[in-house]
């Protein structure tokens, strides 16, 4: 008889699909329409957005694409029969340590937004610490349960971002978002990288998709998936130069955020909105960091097969947390983030491009 189906450890393409965008909406959605405003004219941005988005949804498709041709299998052993086994352990490794960094940055830029806009007077030490306890928890868990979560909360924050969007409506001015097309196309080149490095968070599936029951599915599921947050960043975008203009948004740290608090609730009995804003951006943040620190468990794991997935959680936690105090202020912070983008373009996309050219010139399937 067929198990019951929430209790194996497998997933499906409905999994994948909420992944995705759980993972793509994190921290970067906070400062885009910052960093695209600093190089385009009014409310240009949008074409870097859909530019970059592009991009990442072509990207998602050569990563899903590549690990449904070997179904079951973890990325050392589809990459080992491709590359060596040898290479595989570095790659396995530098990815590991890619994702571990990528989570470490995610839990301090929690602290760093919580000692902002909440506790100012906590140390971010001891915020990073408390965050990463949860994250922790969540990940010692039922991996499958994992997915459950973003079930969970992917709609809710998405919901939240809907509301927020309705509520600047009556606040947007027509003339902040023309004329349109007034930007130089360094300003576009510009706006699509930052926004690329934005979207990175495809690579996750070089791993679940070996979770998949049914892996073929991963690619339609995840290229769903990865326009959610296009379309979202370009609502927010569009909403963010509308209401506060391009020079405004362009001198704003975190746009985003201020766009939340400019909304008041009809009926005034909710003066801020900005508090719910803050709160399912937590989550989301939380969502992004399980997933890169499961995914640096499981390429480990991958590697030391009889070390058992708790002992791992419990060894890698404290290191996560050693990295994520090493940026002494919010510029080394930012460089994290950039250094951290560009390691991306490696991970997401050099190295899965690679891999499929190889498969598919040596003819090498893992099905059959």
């Amino acid at each position: 008889m067929k198990s019951f189906e929430y209790a194996d450890e497998e997933i499906g393409n409905s999994e994948i699909g909420y992944v995705i965008p759980s993972v793509v909406i994190g921290a970067g959605i906070l400062s885009l329409p910052r960093v695209l405003a600093e190089g385009t004219v009014s409310a240009d941005g949008w074409l870097p957005i859909f530019a970059g988005g592009g991009i990442a949804v072509l990207f998602t498709w050569v990563v899903a694409k590549l690990a449904s041709r070997f179904p079951k299998q973890s990325f050392l052993e589809y990459s080992s029969v491709l590359v060596s086994k040898p290479l595989a352990f570095v790659l396995t490794a530098c990815i590991a340590l890619y994702f571990m960094v990528f989570a470490s940055y995610e839990i301090r830029f929690v602290a760093t937004l919580s000692q902002q806009y909440l506790f100012a007077s906590t140390p971010k030490e001891v915020l990073s610490f408390v965050f990463l306890l949860v994250v922790t928890y969540a990940v010692a868990g039922s991996r499958v349960a994992l997915f459950r979560l973003h079930q969970l909360f992917l709609p809710i924050i998405i919901g939240i971002l809907c509301i927020v969007l309705l509520m600047t409506l009556p606040l947007i001015e027509v003339n902040h978002i023309l004329p349109l097309f007034k930007t130089d196309w360094k300003g576009y080149l510009q706006g699509t990288k930052s926004t690329l490095l934005s979207f990175m968070g495809w690579g996750v599936l070089l791993f679940y998709t070996g979770l998949m029951n049914k892996p073929k599915k991963a690619v339609k599921a995840g290229m769903i998936g990865m326009c959610v947050p296009i379309i979202l960043y370009v609502l927010l975008y569009l909403a963010a130069i509308g209401v506060m203009s391009n020079v405004v948004t362009a001198n704003l740290t975190y746009p985003t955020n201020e766009l939340a608090k400019v909304v008041e609730v009809p009926g005034g009995f909710f003066e801020r909105m900005e508090i719910i804003f803050f709160t399912i951006w937590v989550m989301a943040l939380f969502t992004t960091s399980i997933v890169f620190f499961d995914i640096s468990v499981m390429a480990i794991n991958s590697i030391f097969k009889k070390v058992k997935k708790i002992k791992l959680v419990l060894i890698l936690a404290p290191v996560i947390y050693l990295m994520g105090m090493l940026p002494q202020n919010r510029l080394q912070l930012a460089k994290v983030s950039e250094g951290l983008g560009y390691a991306g373009i490696c991970v997401s996309i050099i190295i899965p491009a690679l891999l499929i050219i190889l498969a598919k010139f040596r003819g090498i399937r893992g099905d059959g």
